[in-house]
């Protein structure tokens, strides 16, 4: 090789890699393209299945189509009837992606009556050995795929005709009634590729069962930690069922709430307000992510957070503290890039209290105490870009933390209260 050669080669490599990642994209845009035949007018849910269906009636096609020329080559003129055949089911489940256009079920049951048909015929011609009744076999967990488990009654027919019609030709086409006497080499090799084919697709079928089932079960776990905190979750998955109710003797919660939101949205309309309001609400969670507290819930513009809940911690004031300073630095952050007059009220409270799951439909875990009521009446309380605190936080969070003594106010529900503003760190 030459210097010039070996200069030449990276460039050569780098062409073929190329050519071949182009191969692949092409080869999947038809894959894509085949997959979506027929199938958008339909539900999503059913748009996946029906996906799967088309993918297996692209595979028979070619595989018979191939199989076919096989016999073709081979050049013995007593195969052509198998030939035919193939031909035949390769022309018949090219029509499966249109059939969708009728209903949901209407192309795998033509794949269905192509295939149960078709078999009949090959074991005819070459007899039972040649290994078309074993892929009747694969009628034991296909259906599931291509019709869905919620259609037993469909199900089991398909398999119990699949059943049926594999002992029938078993007993009817011993070898020597078969039309065409092949030699062993001819009918193992039928034999192998038959065996290959029902192990493979009941693999595959199995394989779209169990990834449906955890993908299922993911997605449902995605919720339930976006509802719940994870260690709720993994209660629940311990005991299902059992109900989540516990006591914390120390714990401390935060209300904050957007300030004149309501009178704002009148004039942003329904579109920025969701983008506005979203852009607030995550930016807190990530801070709630930040800081190791416990987002408990939503309502309107308001923010309720906990810390301390559902895990104990010693520092859940100090904490919290953290987040409700982090908070109200976000709010003006945000008020400056939007051009807009944002502010957050913030109170905050510790002492005992009680959390738990409650409802049966859209359930949610929630917290309950005198601190929670006395946490939201400071926030009412408040004024724009303070944290009012109660006296509790105030004794554990002066040594960290600049505050500002507010004096005495009255709390509805509560009465006369000492209250402090937490202003900064230390």
């Amino acid at each position: 090789m030459t210097i010039s050669d070996r200069h030449k080669e990276p460039a050569r490599l780098a062409a073929l890699a190329a050519a071949a990642r182009g191969a692949l994209a092409g080869f999947s845009a038809i894959i894509r393209g085949i997959a979506n035949l027929g199938i958008l007018n339909y539900p999503p849910d059913i748009r996946r299945r029906l996906k799967i269906v088309n993918v297996i009636s692209a595979l028979v096609v070619t595989t018979t189509c191939i199989y076919a020329a096989q016999l073709w080559g081979s050049g013995v003129k007593e195969m052509l009837p198998a030939v035919y055949i193939n031909l035949a089911v390769a022309l018949i489940v090219a029509f499966v992606p249109f059939m969708h256009r009728y209903n949901e079920i209407a192309g795998g049951l033509l794949l269905v009556v192509a295939e149960f048909s078709a078999l009949i015929g090959f074991t005819a011609f070459f007899g039972r050995m040649g290994g078309a009744p074993l892929q009747y076999v694969i009628a034991a967990a296909a259906p599931f795929v291509i019709f869905e488990a919620r259609r037993f009654r469909l199900i089991l027919a398909v398999v119990s005709l699949a059943l049926i019609l594999h002992l029938y030709v078993w007993f009817t086409f011993p070898m020597e009634a078969a039309q065409f006497h092949a030699d062993d080499k001819t009918i193992n090799s039928l034999y192998v590729q038959a065996a290959v084919t029902t192990f493979g697709l009941i693999a595959a079928c199995v394989y779209y069962a169990f990834s449906l089932f955890e993908r299922a079960k993911a997605e449902t776990e995605t919720v339930l930690r976006n509802v719940l905190p994870d260690s709720v979750v993994e209660r629940l998955k311990e005991s299902p069922g059992k109900r989540i109710a516990d006591g914390f003797s120390d714990a401390s919660v935060m209300f904050a709430d957007i300030t004149g939101f309501v009178t704002m949205a009148r004039s942003l309309g329904p579109d920025r307000t969701v983008a506005l309001l979203n852009q607030l609400v995550s930016a807190f969670d990530e801070l709630a992510d930040r800081h190791g507290v416990e987002k408990i819930k939503t309502i309107g513009d308001a923010y309720m957070v906990a810390a301390g809940v559902p895990i104990p911690r010693k520092d859940h004031v100090q904490a919290l503290a953290s987040m409700g300073l982090d908070l109200v630095a976000a709010v003006q952050r945000i008020s400056v890039e939007e051009n807009m007059a944002i502010g957050v009220r913030v109170g905050m409270a510790s002492g005992p209290m009680m959390a738990g799951i409650i409802g049966k439909n859209k359930f949610s875990y929630d917290v309950w105490g005198d601190p929670v009521n006395l946490a939201s009446r400071l926030e009412q309380s408040s004024t724009p870009g303070a944290i009012a605190i109660c006296p509790t936080c105030a004794d554990r969070l002066h040594e960290g933390f600049e505050l500002e003594r507010r004096g005495t106010i009255d709390i509805k529900g509560v009465g006369p209260q000492e209250s402090w503003y937490l202003v900064g760190r230390k």
